[in-house]
């Protein structure tokens, strides 16, 4: 007959001279364990004839909070994203735990189980650059929507915005304003993985479809994701021959740099229009009058926690939520005057 070994993750822990959550890692599999590590777990796990219990979750019980994975605080779309996702959690006992992953995604991996080690019910994360595979692995186990995803998954929700047809609706704005020198301003292909269902992926592929359906040619620049870094480049654009008379920045942070070197350069909107993506709040403001492509933030993280709960409370199928975007124009666009 055999006898049930009393061994808990603790005396694991200890045997392997690792902490409770570097062994909670090695048995999930989990992101970020060394080749070391792993070997050092799995050795003190035989030795002690730990068995991990399966029903270890079910019977902690919830911990009502849920996590919420960003690439950065700096930009105001997440800002709107996450108050809609907070005012649908008004009526409810949870709570959310926010981790950002920095602005050029590469600890987007380490930022979302960071939230799955600390037992979250659930996670909602906006990570364009995680492999597909990685994600499919995490929600096998974990309740999982992620923002921003144009992916097949089976294993989690995925929500997003029409993103090629939102490039669309900016860039034939602009070209009914008569413009024809339209420069893309976007996001290195590095920053999402190079994965062509990415986000600013879809976008600049949106923009060089409209272009090529109106017999021009495309000019894409791509910069690092900063205020800073679309000013620069803006100002190079401006200083060349011929120049643009017109800007399509992949969202609104881009969008402020390429207005501030507009400004700079003593050019009006007819001899240079900006027009941004995610109509930001600050894009409303009557100094500013920027152009933009509405996503729907708000309501964005709306549906996102609500397909989350769903998750949680024991749905598996996946849902593939899309919005269709819409573009508010303002006097950052205007028309064409053209320049000398």
């Amino acid at each position: 007959m055999s006898v049930r070994s009393t061994a808990t993750i603790a005396d694991v822990a200890r045997q392997a001279g690792v902490s409770r959550a570097a062994v909670s890692k090695v048995i999930r599999n989990a992101y970020g364990v060394s080749d070391d590590m792993r070997r050092r777990v799995e050795a003190a796990i035989t030795e002690l004839g730990y068995r991990p219990s399966i029903a270890a979750r079910a019977m902690r019980g919830s911990s009502y909070t849920l996590g919420i994975e960003l690439p950065t605080l700096a930009n105001n779309f997440f800002d709107t994203f996450v108050r809609g996702a907070t005012s649908a959690l008004a009526a409810s006992p949870y709570q959310l735990i926010i981790a950002p992953a920095g602005p050029d995604h590469d600890n987007g991996p380490r930022a979302i189980q960071a939230l799955a080690d600390r037992n979250v019910d659930g996670i909602l994360a906006v990570s364009p650059a995680v492999a597909p595979e990685w994600l499919e692995a995490l929600g096998s186990s974990v309740p999982l929507v992620m923002i921003g995803r144009h992916d097949a998954s089976d294993h989690y929700d995925t929500v997003v915005d029409d993103d090629l047809l939102g490039a669309r609706l900016a860039t034939e704005h602009l070209l009914g304003l008569g413009h024809r020198r339209i420069a893309h301003v976007t996001l290195t292909p590095e920053a999402e993985s190079g994965l062509p269902q990415a986000p600013h992926a879809l976008r600049t592929a949106g923009y060089r479809a409209a272009m090529e359906r109106a017999g021009l040619a495309a000019q894409i620049v791509h910069v690092a994701p900063t205020e800073e870094a679309t000013y620069r480049a803006t100002l190079a654009l401006l200083g060349a021959d011929p120049s643009p008379t017109a800007i399509f920045a992949g969202h609104d942070e881009l969008a402020m740099g390429a207005l501030r070197a507009v400004a700079e350069s003593g050019l009006t909107a007819a001899q240079c229009s900006v027009v941004g993506y995610d109509d930001t709040d600050i894009a409303a403001h009557p100094l500013i009058s920027l152009t933009s492509v509405d996503q729907s933030a708000a309501e964005m993280g709306r549906v996102a926690v609500g397909l989350l709960l769903e998750r949680i409370a024991g749905r598996g199928t996946p849902v593939h939520h899309v919005f269709s975007p819409s573009l508010v124009a303002r006097a950052s666009s205007a028309q064409c005057a053209g320049r000398h």
